[in-house]
């Protein structure tokens, strides 16, 4: 049985794709078959805190052996044996604590099949990010015009709602961009049955989230609301659980479909998933999620004054097809574990985005304009955060085993490493800060643009806010690199749990760091628009206060 096995070990030349395919009739009677092969002698699954060569057959004294994967597509497994230099079996994780030179370590590649060049990671990334920062300002505009709508005045839930919706919108179709990514990387979308059964499932199990989540931010917003006015109106509830449902539910459809394609235009035109799509799910979506939320909210106020049967009917709707949605995810192979274990980061993230709800809440009845710039703060910082965290997530698919972090790769690095200089991730890193000052700039003087009709951005305002722009980044981008690992060594899949925590801690700290810099301006009497003719920025801030005071639930 090992005649054959010699000849292609004795090799230097042979490959592990030659070892296979020549000695595929030897190796057959000790496989059962699948994904979860096992070999006689050996464990199904073998843990990574276990030696594997104590459970695994011996070739030369060389290990071989099979792990099952727990984590991704049912058909991801993972064949840790390859063949090295020397013609020797061995196994691609190598446990041991040798740590490479940070500039050897930089040059690892952190996503794809091989290394990208630096300007090809720089034009798939920057092209969807300044694409997806326009919907981002438009988010910002649509948020700054309609704030005066009666709606958003009699009932100032909706400001609490506002960034939970966009981050569950975001966190939703994010994670169902990062995972068709990743198994766009991994070579498991070549299959049209296959690719089918993939997109329907994450398609439903997105619209199953999307109904339980709206239902849960909606009662958070009712909640803190009747703490704040100390007042509660029944009518209002049904306007604010049907107005939230629809949001998500229909955005999060049509922007998936979008993503999808997305994908595979990507991969048609031999681009990295991981670069292209994220963006656009991480904030595309925005502008039209706060669109939909303004008109669906302002023709629920103005129907509820004569009759409920409209909320009320779309309640109805909605929670007669969440059972189907559910049937659907539960016998899928790609969604069902998804569907009993993705559910504590979506609902953790929603409560972390219903504080920066809050503080949106306080912040639009003191500071006028601050609503026009927070979605940009926020949709940013997710958009960028959303890459790394997609890319690293495709990087540990590709080189490690659930519980087991690659060679040279610590769970907390430095943070001058992940962001600078040391780790493979850092020269990605370097890029997004990069984009991030670059692109804040652009954003900032267009929004200041549109809103005004000129350009008033004084120097004072642009430099707090660029600063807090990229000290949010900074914090999500070294965020990102601890709890994505984190998670791969607790054996808990990146692309379902990682993006949820890191989209809500962008838009609470986005949220936060935004307010302090109007604050601070606000001290020293350089608050934003102070040097528009007209605007008469005091009066606004008793305004805003009076209208807030009269506010009811």
């Amino acid at each position: 049985m090992f005649k054959n096995i010699a000849q292609v070990h004795g090799n230097p030349t042979s490959t592990s794709s030659a070892l296979r395919r020549e000695n595929l009739d030897i190796w057959q009677p000790y496989f059962e078959g699948g994904h979860e092969a096992s070999m006689v002698g050996a464990p199904d699954v073998i843990k990574p805190s276990e030696k594997v060569e104590d459970y695994s057959p011996h070739i030369n004294g060389n290990p071989v052996f099979t792990i099952s994967d727990e984590i991704g597509s049912p058909d991801g497994g993972f064949t840790m044996a390859s063949i090295n230099s020397n013609g020797d079996l061995k196994s691609p994780v190598d446990l041991s604590d040798k740590r490479l030179p940070d500039e050897d370590a930089e040059k690892q590649p952190l996503s794809g099949k091989k290394e990208e060049r630096w300007w090809n990671t720089l034009v798939q990334v920057a092209v969807p990010f300044f694409i997806a920062g326009c919907g981002t300002i438009g988010a910002g505009l649509v948020l700054g015009s309609v704030r005066d709508w009666d709606v958003f005045v009699e009932v100032s839930a909706i400001f609490v709602l506002v960034p939970s919706l966009s981050g569950l919108k975001g966190n939703l179709d994010m994670c169902l961009a990062s995972r068709l990514s990743t198994q766009a990387n991994l070579g498991n979308m070549d299959s049209p049955r296959e690719v089918i059964s993939m997109v329907v499932g994450n398609i439903s199990l997105v619209q199953v989230q999307a109904i339980v989540a709206a239902t849960v931010v909606s009662l958070f917003a009712i909640v803190v609301n009747t703490i704040t006015d100390q007042a509660l109106n029944g009518n209002y509830v049904l306007l604010i659980i049907s107005s939230a449902i629809f949001t998500a539910t229909t955005t999060c459809f049509v922007l998936d479909f979008v993503m999808v394609i997305v994908i595979f235009g990507s991969q048609k035109f031999k681009l990295n998933p991981d670069n292209v799509a994220t963006p656009l799910a991480a904030s595309i979506g925005d502008i039209v999620s706060n669109s939909v939320l303004a008109l669906t909210a302002q023709y629920m106020f103005e129907q509820i004054k004569t009759s409920l049967w409209q909320p009320i009917t779309l309640l109805c709707v909605y929670y007669c097809l969440l059972p189907i949605w559910v049937l659907i995810v539960w016998r899928n192979k790609y969604t069902k574990k998804v569907l009993t274990t993705g559910w504590t980061p979506v609902i953790s993230a929603l409560f972390i985005s219903g504080i920066g709800g809050i503080v949106l809440d306080q912040a639009v009845d003191r500071y006028p304009s601050y609503e026009v710039f927070q979605p940009i703060v926020n949709g940013i910082g997710g958009n960028l955060v959303c890459v790394q965290s997609s890319r690293l997530a495709t990087h540990l698919h590709q080189t490690a085993i659930p519980g087991v972090l690659p060679e040279n790769t610590r769970i907390i690095e430095w943070p001058w490493k992940t962001l600078f200089y040391g780790t493979p991730a850092a020269k990605v890193a370097r890029m997004l800060l990069i984009l991030a000052v670059c692109g804040q700039i652009v954003f900032m003087i267009v929004a200041d643009f549109v809103y005004q009709g000129f350009v008033s951005i004084q120097v004072s305002f642009g430099i707090c806010y660029v600063m807090c722009s990229v000290v949010q980044v900074m914090v999500l981008l070294y965020l990102a690199y601890i709890l994505i690992h984190f998670m791969w060594k607790k054996k808990k899949d990146p692309d379902n749990a990682a993006i949820p925590y890191l989209t809500a801690l962008g838009d609470l700290l986005g949220s936060v760091f935004l307010g302090l810099a109007f604050v601070i301006l606000s001290i020293f009497g350089l608050q934003y628009g102070n040097n528009v003719p007209g605007s008469g920025y005091p009066a606004k801030i008793k305004d805003c206060t009076r209208a807030k005071e009269t506010t009811v639930l």
